[in-house]
C-alpha cells in the first residue's frame, strides 16, 4: 500500500515546525507501518526484528555455554548440542549480524545524512524488508521441524546426507540473499543519485562511504552464495554428483564457493561498523576526524581486497603450497586498510576533548577488542601457525572478538548515538554506562578464555572436553552471564526511555552531519528545507545551547540551499 506524499516542503515541513508530526505519529495502524515506504519506518521495523533475532541467537548461545559447563552431558544430548551451536551460527549470522547495521542505521540514517526525502528505491526498499521476512520465516520452520546441525557452514558431504532440515534453512539464506542484494543496489543507487549540493565523494560522511563500499560487496558477493545453496539443495533433491564425492562430486568445490562469498561477508559486517567508529570518534573526541581521504580509499581498498582472501580458510584442504603462500600473503595486505584507520581514529582522539558519553565508551571498546580481533588473525594468516590452531577455540575467539567485539559493539554504538533521532528521547546514561562495563568485561571474559583454551589445543564444537579444560570453559560460561545480564540492563533502560525519557533535542551530541539538522525525531519528509552540505566533521560550526540541551549551528543558513550563508 503506497503512502500518499505531499509536496516537498508543504505540509510536512509545515507540521514540523509545528512540532506537532514525525514519522512514527504519522499515519496509524499496523497496516501503516507494514507497507510504509518510509525508510525511517522500515528501519524501525528492520531493528525490531533483527534485535528479535539477536535474542533468539543469544538464548542459544546461552544454552551452548551452559551444556559446556562441565565435562560430558549438562543439560542436552550431544546431537541437541550439534543444532544448538548451529542455530546460533546461522541465526547470529545471516539474520543478524549480516544484515544489522546496513538494514536498520544504515536504512534510518543514510537519507539523512544525504539532506534527501527517502533512499532512490522506496518499493526496493519494502519488498527488502519483506525478502527478509520471508527468509526468517524459513529459518525459524527450519528450527521447528527438525533444525539444523551442519554448522553455519553447511559443508558438504554432511549437508547433502544429513537428515536435519537443511534444505529449508538454506533456502532461508538465499532469500535473504536477495535482501542483501535490494540494499546494496538501493544505497548504490542512492548515494550515486541523490547527493544534495555540496556534497562531492570527499565530502560525504564516512559512515557513507562504509554503507558503499559494504554494498558493494553485498551485490557482487552474495549470488555466489545464492548459485552454491542452490547446486547444494539439488544435489541433495535430485542426487547430482557436485559436491558429495560418493556421487562423483568434489567437496573442497564447496568451500571455495561458500567462502568466496563468506570472506567478503564478513567485511560486510565489519565494514559499515568502521563507518559508525569514524562518526563516533570525531564527535565525541571534540575535533575534525583525521586522516578523512585514507580512511575513504581504506573503505573501497577493504572492500576489494576481501574477494582475494578467501582460500585462507583452506589451508588445511590440501592446496598446493604455492597456493597457500598466495592467499596468505593477500591476508596479511587485508591488514593494511584496517590499520590506516585505527591509526586515523588514535590521532582524531589524540589532544581531542573525549567525552564518554555511552557511544564513546562503545567506540573505545571496540578499538580495544577489535585490535585484539585482527591482531589474532595475523596467526591464522600465518601457514605455520594455523596448522596448529586451525579448528581450535582459537578461531571461535579470534571470529568472536572481530564480529562481536567489531560488529555488533559498534552497532550498540551506533544504537545509542543514532537513538534519541530514533525515537526523540534520551536514555539513562548512569544504567548506559554500567552495561556497557558489563558488556565488555563480559565479552572478555567469555573469550577471552578461548583463546588459551584453543593454542592448548581444545577442538572447536566439541561437545565434550577433557578435564584440563573445565576451568577455562567455565570462566567463558560465567562471563556469557555477565554478558547476558549487560544486555538485559540495555534492554530495560531503553525501553524506559521510550515511554519516561527526557525529550531529545536535535543535536544532543555535536555532531555536524545533516542528519542533527533536523527534529528528534524527524517529521516524515525529513527536512522542511532543501538542504546543502559542508565539511560533515567542521564541529567548529556549531556552539552548545543551553536552554534546549543540545547544539545549535551557529549559522544555520549554511547547510539550506538557496539561503544566504557562510557554508
Amino acid at each position: 500500500m503506497a503512502e500518499e506524499k505531499s509536496a516537498p516542503g508543504g505540509d510536512a515541513a509545515v507540521a514540523q515546525s509545528a512540532g506537532d508530526d514525525n514519522y512514527l505519529t504519522h499515519g496509524k495502524g499496523i497496516l501503516s507501518w507494514l507497507f510504509t515506504l518510509d525508510h525511517k519506518r522500515i528501519g524501525v521495523m528492520y531493528l525490531v526484528a533483527i534485535l528479535s533475532s539477536f535474542f533468539l541467537g543469544g538464548v542459544f548461545a546461552m544454552l551452548i555455554r551452559a551444556e559446556l559447563f562441565t565435562p560430558g552431558q549438562t543439560i542436552m544430548t550431544a546431537d541437541t548440542y550439534n543444532k544448538m551451536f548451529t542455530l546460533h551460527g546461522a541465526v547470529m549470522i545471516f539474520l543478524f549480524i549480516i544484515p544489522g547495521i546496513p538494514a536498520t542505521l544504515g536504512n534510518f540514517v543514510l537519507p539523512l545524512m544525504l539532506g534527501a526525502k527517502d533512499v532512490a528505491l522506496p518499493r526496493l526498499n519494502l519488498a527488502s524488508f519483506w525478502l527478509w521476512l520471508i527468509g526468517a520465516t524459513f529459518a525459524v520452520v527450519s528450527i521447528i521441524v527438525g533444525a539444523v546441525d551442519t554448522g553455519w557452514t553447511f559443508y558438504t558431504p554432511y549437508s547433502t546426507t544429513t537428515g536435519t532440515a537443511v534444505i529449508s534453512m538454506t533456502l532461508g539464506a538465499f532469500i535473504l540473499g536477495f535482501s542483501s542484494i535490494f540494499t546494496g543496489l538501493n544505497f548504490i543507487v542512492t548515494i550515486h543519485k541523490m547527493r544534495p549540493e555540496g556534497m562531492t565523494w570527499f565530502k560525504m560522511p564516512l559512515f557513507l562511504w562504509g554503507l558503499y563500499s559494504t554494498a558493494i560487496i553485498q551485490v557482487l558477493a552474495t549470488p555466489v552464495l545464492g548459485i552454491t545453496l542452490l547446486l547444494l539443495v539439488a544435489e541433495r533433491t535430485l542426487g547430482v554428483g557436485i559436491f558429495d564425492p560418493a556421487l562423483g562430486g568434489d567437496p573442497v568445490l564447496y568451500q571455495h564457493f561458500f567462502w568466496f562469498y563468506s570472506h567478503p561477508a564478513v567485511y560486510i559486517m565489519i565494514v559499515p561498523a568502521m563507518g559508525i567508529m569514524s562518526e563516533l570518534i570525531s564527535v565525541f573526541s571534540g575535533k575534525h576526524i583525521f586522516g578523512y581521504r585514507f580512511i575513504a580509499y581504506s573503505s573501497i581498498a577493504i572492500a576489494l581486497l576481501s574477494f582475494l582472501v578467501w582460500g585462507h580458510h583452506m589451508f588445511t584442504s590440501g592446496q598446493s603450497s604455492l597456493t597457500n603462500m598466495i592467499f596468505s600473503a593477500l591476508t596479511f595486505s587485508v591488514a593494511i586498510p584496517s590499520a590506516v584507520k585505527v591509526f586515523n581514529w588514535l590521532a582524531t582522539m589524540y589532544k581531542g576533548s573525549i567525552w564518554l558519553a555511552a557511544p564513546m565508551l562503545y567506540a573505545l571498546s571496540f578499538l580495544f577488542l577489535f585490535a585484539i580481533g585482527g591482531l589474532t588473525g595475523l596467526f591464522l594468516g600465518a601457514l605455520a601457525t594455523d596448522i596448529h590452531l586451525h579448528d581450535t577455540y582459537f578461531v571461535v575467539a579470534h571470529f568472536h572478538y572481530v564480529m562481536f567485539g567489531g560488529t555488533v559493539i559498534a552497532f550498540l554504538g551506533g544504537i545509542h548515538y543514532w537513538w534519541p533521532k530514533l525515537f526523540g528521547r534520551m536514555y539513562s546514561e548512569r544504567w548506559a554506562q554500567l552495561s556497557a562495563f558489563l558488556i565488555f568485561v563480559g565479552f572478555n571474559l567469555t573469550f577471552f578464555t578461548q583463546f588459551v583454551m584453543g593454542s592448548h589445543g581444545m577442538p572447536r564444537r566439541y561437545y565434550d572436553y577433557l578435564d584440563e579444560f573445565t576451568a577455562y570453559h567455565q570462566a567463558s560460561t560465567v562471563g556469557s552471564g555477565i554478558l547476558a545480564v549487560g544486555f538485559l540492563i540495555m534492554a530495560g533502560y531503553l525501553l524506559h526511555s521510550l515511554a519516561r525519557g527526557e525529550k531529545a533535542p536535535a543535536n544532543p551530541w555535536g555532531g555536524a552531519t545533516l542528519e542533527w539538522e533536523t527534529t528528534s525525531p524527524p517529521p516524515y519528509y525529513n527536512f522542511a528545507h532543501e538542504m546543502r552540505a559542508g565539511d560533515p566533521y567542521d564541529l567548529e560550526a556549531l556552539e552548545w545551547d543551553p536552554s534546549i540541551k543540545g547544539y545549535v549551528r551557529k549559522d544555520p543558513s549554511s547547510v539550506l540551499l538557496g539561503e544566504e550563508g557562510t557554508g
